[in-house]
């Protein structure tokens, strides 16, 4: 201990004489270590750590294995009659539930409406879970059968913001959807689930409306003495009792199978590969900023060549020699790591900031032990990676030479030259990456719209209400409020649809072609309903045949206005209107495609996917309640010029036609499009930050790689001049080593990127993965830097007086 005591103190004097040195690690691990840090609490979280619940490892989902000519493994979405088959006939599951998302719902309580987020899920969801309200119980049976009565489990913080923390609350109703809910529970403080709301209320599944399609979500606990294989067995068998087998629809000769994989995969496996991407980008940049230090590191032990063989000469060992040096590394490492941590905080309380709302399945992204380890762990092998180089540097230490002072060798700039090459290779591979990902966003961001944003502004509202099942009573909440708000000063035109360009539609299945040049073919297209004014509203252009007036109301001919692809994928380019589908619905209109998030081919974040728009006075009574769970229609207004109090104004407007029914939110096209794109912003904003990481750091490495040639052979280049050489050639022949390291790495990551970059093709959207422009402005990039930082520290060669060196000489 005395021993280790002394080289502490030591190393710490030896570092504190170095301050410039000192900092610049300190700095370069902070930066490192800080975006390894952050990035690995995501992994951690998702992948790592155990979910929050009971157990964990005895909870599942269910996933569908198809092979044959469409071949297919991923989570599996059920349909009512496979949830009733599961329910009744996997005696080794304690199954449940849920639906696919949250719904947006009101809340009356007493003369306030609140709009809150709503979980519907089954009678066993939270028994899975393991969770147990802290007020109550959990739905019963009865409650979860169709047509069932209504009731709620409230969430405790809803419970203590808007019911006080009434002790009283059970059984207690509350208006909710426009109809009477009867609350049976609350949830314990800090519960989560893998919805995350404010309420729920029983799921009621069946087979008709929404449990006609795959609209539900699995989740499983293996019963006590249960085994999985057991359980996959049992599902299998279950399912193959189904009448319908819609994963052999256009796929024939293919097996289906269906197995049971953990929960924390399940929910976390669309983020893997994202994730675990920015966490190989955050090794790279360890690895570059590791590659730095070395290079500072052995010029830092060639300059203490004196003082290392003065040492060895009074008798010290080598190992004793080395000891010291690992010593101060570490030292480093330890208060780097430290600061890391630090910047790893900082760093992930910004990255959580900007994600989307709900876009990690995940409560919490926690600095805890693991992560710490992480840290720990990511510091010591810092250490070794740029410690290890002068530690060998000793072993070979010649102490005659050395006392001629003649340890700076060819050996040793090769060696810099090596770790210079490996740096810019990563950050060309990092710089390439994001430059791709910059183009995709460009890409998307730049897509014609199909309409003019410009202008307008749109608020949604939750019409999941009972008391707007009634098709009459609808058609007049969309009449009287796009009418009071036509009279707002400023507003040039306002109307009503189901989404809006840039968002999801709804997806129509089942749609039959009657006339055309294949009639009575099937299809699939997004749908939605709009109101009189639309077109005009987002200035849509009506190609052909007309746009909808009221005169198209629910006693009318049914009609449809189709988009250009629409017509180009099922009419083959042929004028559509008066012809027919769905038999008797009439197509009077076609119009330009709009950019919207895709629905029937997931392609890309933004497409103009086949789209049908229909009367909203048209939609079926049995549709409403089932689309206003699904969807929140939006409110569209246009004005020439900015309108002030606009959005108040707005809910004024809709509240002269229902006080009771608040907006949700008010958004911009501006922003619908920022919420489409923020995965891709998302993943622009981080790779660039590491790539534009690695390029200062591989920057640095460069200067000081240049800066110390200079130094160390500031006598050789004064005689160089004094002997007739120019200071431009004496640049020349210093900045050579940097300038062919340079090269070299530019060359090899390149190299790298022909492999590397193939990964990337499923993000990749309107640029190929070998994007000649996007490379091009790498290569000059990386050139642009990489010169200037060779250039500067050689211009400390202008100011060498050859004279004194002679007269030194």
């Amino acid at each position: 201990m005395g021993t280790l005591g002394q080289n502490l103190k030591f190393a710490a004097r030896q570092l504190s004489r170095n301050p410039g040195f000192t900092v610049t690690v300190i700095f370069t691990l902070a930066l490192s270590i800080g975006a390894n840090t952050a990035i690995f609490s995501i992994v951690n979280a998702l992948m790592l750590k155990s979910l929050p619940y009971s157990r964990p490892e005895r909870m599942g989902t269910i996933y569908t294995r198809i092979t044959g000519p469409i071949s297919s493994d991923e989570r599996h979405h059920l349909n009512g009659e496979q949830w009733e088959l599961l329910r009744d006939n996997v005696p080794s599951l304690i199954s449940a539930v849920s639906s696919l998302r949250t719904s947006g719902v009101n809340l009356q309580a007493g003369s306030q409406v609140r709009y809150l987020h709503e979980g519907r899920i089954s009678a066993h969801y939270l028994e899975v879970l393991a969770i147990h309200p802290i007020i109550g119980r959990n739905f019963s049976d009865a409650e979860d059968r169709p047509h069932g009565p209504k009731t709620a489990i409230l969430s405790y913080g809803l419970w203590r913001t808007t019911f006080g923390s009434s002790s009283d609350i059970l059984g207690q109703t509350v208006k909710l959807k426009g109809e009477t809910y009867t609350v049976i529970g609350v949830l314990p403080e800090g519960a989560t689930t893998p919805l995350n709301v404010d309420l729920y209320t029983a799921l009621q599944p069946g087979r008709e409306g929404e449990g006609s399609g795959t609209n539900f979500e699995s989740f499983t606990r293996l019963r006590d003495g249960a085994t999985w294989e057991q359980a996959d067995a049992e599902i299998n068998r279950a399912w193959s009792l189904r009448t319908q087998r819609y994963e052999l629809q256009n796929n024939p000769g293919a097996q289906v199978s269906f197995y049971s994989v953990p929960l924390q995969k399940g929910q976390t496996a669309a983020l893997r590969p994202q994730v675990l991407a920015l966490m190989l980008a955050a090794g790279f940049i360890l690895l570059i900023a590791c590659a730095n230090l070395a290079g500072l590191t052995l010029v830092r032990m060639l300059r203490r060549t004196p003082e290392v063989s003065t040492r060895l000469a009074l008798g010290a060992s080598r190992w004793q020699i080395q000891k010291q040096l690992w010593v101060e590394n570490l030292m480093l490492a330890f208060v780097g790591g430290t600061a890391g941590v630090a910047v790893g905080f900082v760093a992930l309380r910004g990255l959580l900031l900007l994600l989307p709302e709900n876009f990690l399945p995940v409560a919490s992204v926690p600095l805890d032990a693991r992560v710490l380890a992480f840290t720990l762990l990511a510091s010591l092998l810092a250490s070794v990676l740029f410690g290890m180089l002068p530690a060998l540097a000793t072993r070979k230490f010649d102490l005659r030479s050395a006392m001629a002072r003649r340890a700076a060798t060819a050996d040793h700039l090769r060696l810099r030259q090596a770790l210079i090459v490996t740096e810019v290779a990563l950050t060309v591979v990092l710089l390439a990456a994001s430059g791709l990902l910059i183009r995709t966003l460009i890409h998307l961001q730049t897509l014609p719209p199909g309409f003019n944003p410009a202008g307008v502004m749109t608020a949604r509202a939750s019409l999941d209400d009972v008391r707007y099942h009634d098709a009459a009573a609808f058609r007049k909440l969309l009449s009287e409020s796009t009418s009071a708000m036509r009279r707002i000063p400023g507003v040039q035109q306002s109307a009503v649809g189901l989404s809006l360009p840039y968002e999801r539609s709804l997806i129509a299945g089942g749609l039959v072609i009657n006339d055309g040049k294949e009639p009575g073919q099937t299809v699939t297209a997004d749908e939605t309903y709009i109101t009189p004014g639309y077109f005009e509203a987002l200035q849509i252009p009506v190609l052909a045949g007309r746009s909808f007036t009221e005169a198209d109301g629910p006693d009318g001919q049914r009609v449809a206005i189709v988009n250009q692809t629409f017509v180009r994928k099922f009419f083959h380019g042929a004028n559509p209107v008066g012809r027919h589908v769905d038999k008797d619905t009439m197509i009077v209109g076609v119009v330009k495609d709009v950019a919207i998030a895709p629905g029937v081919d997931s392609a890309a974040p933004l497409t103009g996917e086949e789209t049908m728009y229909v009367p909203a006075a048209q939609t079926e009574v049995r549709q409403l309640s089932l689309l206003h769970v699904w969807f929140q229609p939006s409110w569209i207004v246009r004005t020439a010029a900015p309108v002030e109090g606009l959005t108040a104004q707005m809910q004024r407007a809709l509240a002269s036609a229902d006080p009771n029914l608040p907006f949700s939110g008010f958004y911009s096209m501006r922003d619908l499009l920022a919420k489409t794109l923020a995965t891709q912003r998302l993943e622009v904003g981080l790779l660039s930050a590491m790539a534009a990481l690695a390029l200062l750091l591989s920057a640095l490495g460069i200067f000081a790689l240049e800066a110390n040639i200079v130094a160390q052979k500031t006598h050789e280049i004064g005689i160089r001049i004094a002997l007739g050489s120019t200071i431009r050639q004496a640049m020349l022949h210093i900045g050579a080593p940097g300038v062919r390291a340079s090269v070299l790495g530019l060359i090899l990551g390149l190299i790298f990127c022909a492999a590397a970059l193939r990964v990337m093709h499923s993000v990749l959207y309107g640029v190929g993965v070998y994007d000649v422009p996007t490379i091009l402005t790498v290569v000059l990039t990386l050139a642009s830097v990489s010169l200037v930082a060779t250039t500067v520290p050689t211009l400390r060669i202008a100011r060498i007086d050859p004279a004194q060196t002679l007269r030194d000489e």
